[in-house]
């Protein structure tokens, strides 16, 4: 019956579909479709810059083809680049009335709320920000970045020779010191000693998607003395990863296993995987879960998030966290410390 409902509403809106097609081909978001008809449900994802190099937004990808997958139904991506492309491909996404709208990023906050509430009848996932007072159509994920930033954080206050770690961010927000501060604090709890120097900000008009001012802006923190440096560049990482094998300083990568950038100079990373959080909560709306009962945090115990080294595919990972077991014990007991509530990392957004 569930199903039934929804091939009636696929029908009848099959002619905004049409027309949505191609206010897409005009918004220069770049719209693709795993197939051109179907009689399933339909889902649309909507990245907050080109995929290209990010694995962030390459996993939010993975996760609503998987979904369509699922529930034999099709999947979109809408690729944008700015304000306007968010929202002229989710004005797109909501004149073809998918089940479901997924956007993933921080800059969808304001739009995702304002249309939302103006579209009361379809439903949408905002991934990675919380929008206060959002209405009841608008599911909510966010991630509990300050875990797994917290057991790299360890491996770098055990593993620093200078004393001295810290993190070089995109820009310098509230969602990002989950992560400078995550790192810090689990440097912290190990060792005492450890200076954690404030985050180096590569800033600019790509913080996300510039690898050069990434590298540049690493090189520059290093020459401060800094020896174990969390990257937070999204895919500016690569050039920051390039100035730690320049310099011979230990990187931390985020997202996907990064240590293969740069062999022998990366130590771990964090993995975030959207694809899961999608793949849950759409599940859970098309279970016809409310917004206010469907997951909306995830960290190590949701297995939303959790660390390279601690991945079925460590040993093939290139992280030279792999030839430091001592140090890869501790950590492991700390993640079962975290699932299990025995540690409590501070998040700086409560």
């Amino acid at each position: 019956m569930f199903f039934t409902q929804r091939r009636v509403r696929a029908a009848l809106v099959a002619g905004a579909a049409s027309a949505a097609l191609l206010l897409t081909s005009c918004s220069g978001g770049g719209g693709t479709s795993d197939e051109a008809a179907s009689d399933g449900p339909s889902f649309i994802y909507i990245t907050s810059d080109p995929i290209g190099q990010n694995e962030f937004l390459k996993s939010g990808k993975v996760g609503i083809e998987s979904v369509a997958e699922t529930f034999e139904g099709t999947a979109k991506t809408f690729e944008s680049k700015d304000d306007a492309t968010r929202r002229s491909n989710l004005e797109a996404a909501i004149a073809e009335a998918p089940e479901v709208v997924v956007m993933l990023g921080f800059q969808f906050g304001d739009v995702a709320k304002e249309l939302a509430e103006q579209n009361p009848q379809q439903n949408f996932m905002l991934i990675d920000t919380f929008v206060e007072g959002a209405p009841d159509n608008l599911y909510q994920a966010t991630f509990r970045e300050q875990e797994p930033s917290y057991l790299l954080g360890m491996e770098a206050g055990l593993l620093t020779e200078a004393n001295k770690v810290g993190s070089v961010i995109s820009v310098d927000n509230e969602l990002l010191k989950k992560y400078s501060d995550g790192f810090a604090e689990g440097a912290k709890s190990v060792n005492e000693d450890v200076d954690t120097v404030a985050p180096q900000v590569i800033g600019g008009d790509n913080p996300f998607a510039d690898p050069a001012r990434g590298k540049e802006q690493a090189l520059a923190f290093a020459a401060s003395g800094v020896d174990e440096v969390f990257a937070v560049g999204a895919a500016s990482n690569g050039g920051i990863m390039e100035a730690a094998a320049e310099k011979g300083f230990s990187a931390y990568g985020v997202d996907a296993n990064q240590c293969p950038i740069a062999p022998g100079s990366v130590v771990d990373g964090t993995v975030k995987s959207v694809n899961r959080v999608v793949e849950t909560v759409v599940g859970e709306i098309m279970d016809g879960k409310s917004s206010k009962d469907a997951t909306s945090s995830f960290g190590l115990k949701e297995e939303g998030m959790t660390i390279v080294s601690l991945t079925e595919d460590a040993a093939d990972s290139q992280c030279t966290i792999m030839e430091h077991q001592d140090v890869l014990d501790e950590v492991t007991q700390a993640r079962d410390d975290i699932v299990s509530g025995k540690i409590k990392v501070t998040d700086p957004l409560a």
